[in-house]
């Protein structure tokens, strides 16, 4: 059964959209097709990560763009692939997709997506634009992603009002950019910063000796409910294969 995720920023700057980058691609090693989708119409930075782009989800949400001319394939060596599907948009398609009409046309395109993988990845803004409101609306799972900070923190409450302002709840909590002394008591896993930060250089999940490669492979199954079997030549840990 294919999994809907909504991973949601609770501030701007949390590193949302290269936590679902690095999710998926760790997804991807236990032979599961992944997509990622951007939800983050402001940011639009899961553009960053591809090299050009015809079509974006703001046209499937607007115009009459097909799936298979926004979809662009991460070309990772892994026995699953991840797809991406980017936003950038000018200004005035950008501001048709904010309406309440795209909002429920995502909802689909969505549902459409997740007929041809086995994970879908929503990257989701704060919940405050109809965009956010309809990612949230189609995921079977609700998670936050929030700086290991005493503004994350906050910001971490702040997300859980809204959500149950429009009748929904968190499922999980990562907290990235952590390190020895952690912050945001409830999270269900931490990310620390990856050495690696360039878009061009990443997913970085996939150099299994750094210490970041398996703490991603915990937001992953934290994320999803899952045990993973993943092997991680630094630690000698095994955790998990997708269920």
């Amino acid at each position: 059964m294919t999994r809907t995720l909504a991973l949601v920023g609770a501030a701007g700057g949390a590193g949302t959209t290269r936590l679902a980058v690095e999710i998926g691609a760790t997804l991807t090693r236990t032979g599961r097709d992944v997509a990622v989708v951007d939800a983050a119409y402001e940011t639009q930075g899961l553009a960053d990560y591809v090299e050009t782009i015809d079509a974006d989800v703001t046209a499937l949400v607007t115009d009459d763009a097909q799936l298979d001319s926004v979809v662009q394939p991460a070309g990772l060596e892994t026995p699953g692939q991840l797809s991406l599907y980017p936003a950038r948009a000018p200004f005035e398609r950008l501001a048709r997709a904010k309406t309440a009409g795209a909002a429920e046309r995502l909802e689909k395109q969505i549902a459409a997506i997740a007929l041809s993988h086995d994970v879908v990845v929503v990257d989701t803004p704060p919940v405050a634009t109809n965009q956010a409101v309809a990612a949230v609306n189609a995921a079977d799972r609700i998670v936050a992603v929030t700086p290991d900070s005493a503004r994350g923190e906050d910001a971490l409450a702040r997300l859980s009002g809204r959500l149950q302002d429009v009748g929904e709840s968190l499922d999980a909590v990562l907290a990235n950019f952590t390190d020895e002394e952690a912050v945001v008591t409830d999270a269900d896993a931490r990310v620390p910063v990856a050495e690696t930060t360039a878009p061009a250089r990443c997913p970085s999940c996939l150099d299994t000796e750094t210490a970041f490669a398996p703490a991603v492979a915990d937001a992953a199954e934290a994320a999803l409910d899952v045990t993973l079997s993943l092997e991680f030549e630094s630690s000698g840990r095994l955790d998990g294969l997708l269920g």
